[in-house]
C-alpha cells in the first residue's frame, strides 16, 4: 500500500494551489510540464512546493483536500507557517 500525500504548491504570481499524490516531487515535476499536469497550471507556473503532509490513505487525502481548498488564503498561510493545529 502507498503512502498518500496532501501538498500546496506556490506558483510564481503567488497563487497556492492543493493536491494529493503518493509521490510529491514526482507529481510537482508533472505540474512543471505540460501534459500531466494540472489544468490550473496553465495560467500559472509552479514554483515550489509549500507545504506537504503525509495522511493515512487516499480517502482521508481526498476529504483533507477537499477542506483545505475550501480554506481564506489567510489560513491557508497560516497551515503552510505551521500556526495552526489539527482545525482544518
Amino acid at each position: 500500500m502507498s503512502d498518500w500525500f496532501l501538498y500546496i504548491i506556490e506558483t510564481e504570481d503567488g497563487k497556492l494551489y492543493t493536491g494529493i499524490t503518493t509521490d510529491v516531487d514526482r507529481r510537482f515535476q508533472e505540474h512543471c510540464g505540460k501534459k500531466k499536469g494540472a489544468k490550473f497550471f496553465r495560467s500559472s507556473i509552479p514554483k515550489q512546493i509549500v507545504y506537504r503532509e503525509k495522511v493515512e490513505n487516499r480517502s482521508i487525502a481526498s476529504k483533507r483536500e477537499a477542506r483545505i481548498k475550501k480554506l481564506t488564503r489567510a489560513n491557508k498561510i497560516k497551515l503552510i507557517n505551521g500556526e495552526v493545529g489539527e482545525l482544518f
